[in-house]
């Protein structure tokens, strides 16, 4: 498995941003192959990580894909500042 987190820092409105990744962005990715679970969370203080996970870097790369183009469409107001991407193969899980 490949996992990949995004750190989104200065979020307006993490209410809103959940909103719409929850009815608009999830829906994206889900289709794509490989796909195993996707995690928006709300760190406080303006700060909100992504979590996904894919059966191999290739799902995990066009998620990357879909989700700048759906920050650049949908939430720029929101996300202000790029995210702090991290990724990686699953060494471990439970």
């Amino acid at each position: 498995m490949y996992a990949m987190v995004r750190r989104y820092e200065g979020v307006t409105d993490p209410a809103e941003a959940g909103r719409l990744v929850s009815e608009e962005f999830v829906p994206l990715i889900r289709p794509i192959p490989g796909f195993v679970a996707y995690f928006w969370v709300d760190a406080g203080d303006g700060v909100m990580l992504s979590t996904s996970v894919f059966e191999d870097r290739t799902g995990a790369e066009e998620s990357t894909k879909k989700a700048a183009d759906f920050v650049r469409d949908r939430l720029t107001s929101l996300l202000p500042n790029a995210p702090q991407v991290t990724s990686g193969e699953v060494v471990a899980s439970g």
